[in-house]
């Protein structure tokens, strides 16, 4: 047993002795070691015009070392150390363009000496916009399917929507990966669920949550009400209009028409002239008589008939005899 730990030991010590042998060239000079780039300050979730730090670092190898830091491939800034000590890139995020994937090399003055690090990809968060809540219906009955949509149209993705009847939550938290709505569905059951809606939205952005407006479903079945009621008040009236149209031609010009003969019709006159209006004629004709004395043994009346026509025409008048008999 002491046998094969002393061999483990002594394969350990070789191996050992191999790695060292391939670091160092034949001039004594080490090659570097595979780079490390860390984040120092902030982080990878950044914010527009946050200041991030990154650090460069070989832990062996012969100094002195170059750090070269690039974005996306291409070369952002050079470093030079004289020693192992790492190389720092401080980066100001000013715009999108500035987020990414980001890499560093490290090399010596051995030609075979050139190594690069992991990558780092960083993440602009954009605060969220207010969300709109919508449906594609505003009225609905009960025993009817709705939806409804929230969407924030600014911010970083993922957001995480929430529904709201009043205060109390209808959904659980949807995470949308793209700039899509959310949407959740309903089934309109009681008068209950004719309630007050809202949604919140929210990211990885600290202190960020927004609230939508709110929203209402309206209650089909009292439109109509309301419509029936508009439409039997129309109905009435229309008909009462009808009512005193028809009424005209049967009530109100014949009594108008008795009206003006009685206004028309004189009794007889102290002169001896009379007046007779027919209430079916045209009250514009008019028949006065004159009665004179006559002879004992005969008597004629002597009868001026005058016809009144429109004013706009001139009176014609005309004188008739009538004999009268006595008994």
């Amino acid at each position: 047993m002491k046998k094969i730990f002393f061999l483990a030991i002594l394969l350990f010590s070789y191996f050992q002795m191999s790695q060292q042998i391939q670091k160092t060239t034949g001039n004594g000079k080490e090659t570097l070691s595979n780079p490390r780039l860390m984040l120092v300050q902030g982080t990878l979730n950044v914010m527009m015009n946050q200041n991030v730090t990154l650090s460069c670092h070989s832990e062996y190898g012969s100094p002195p070392v170059t750090y070269t830091f690039f974005k996306d491939s291409q070369k952002v800034t050079t470093l030079h150390r004289p020693d192992l000590t790492p190389g720092l890139f401080n980066l100001t995020i000013n715009a999108a363009s500035d987020v990414g994937e980001y890499k560093c090399k490290a090399e010596n003055n051995i030609s075979s000496g050139r190594k690069y690090s992991n990558s780092l990809h960083f993440t602009l968060i954009e605060p969220i916009s207010k969300p709109v809540l919508s449906s594609p219906t505003s009225q609905a009955q009960k025993g009817q399917n709705v939806t409804l949509s929230c969407l924030s149209e600014n911010g970083s993705l993922p957001i995480t929507y929430i529904f709201f009847k009043g205060k109390q939550s209808i959904s659980p938290p949807v995470t949308m990966q793209k700039k899509e709505a959310a949407v959740i569905f309903l089934f309109i059951n009681s008068s209950s669920d004719f309630g007050t809606y809202k949604c919140k939205a929210e990211n990885s952005f600290r202190n960020n949550t927004k609230y939508s407006n709110s929203f209402n479903f309206t209650l089909t079945e009292e439109r109509i009400h309301s419509q029936t009621l508009i439409i039997s008040l129309g109905l009435i009236l229309l008909l009462l209009v009808i009512g005193f149209a028809l009424a005209i031609p049967f009530f109100i010009i014949p009594s108008y028409k008795s009206y003006k003969a009685k206004k028309f019709k004189s009794p007889r006159s102290s002169t001896g002239l009379t007046s007779t209006v027919n209430a079916e004629e045209s009250e514009n004709y008019v028949i006065y008589t004159e009665i004179e004395p006559v002879k004992q043994e005969e008597e004629y009346v002597n009868c001026s008939v005058i016809r009144r026509e429109d004013q706009k025409e001139k009176s014609a008048c005309a004188t008739v005899y009538s004999k009268v008999f006595r008994d």
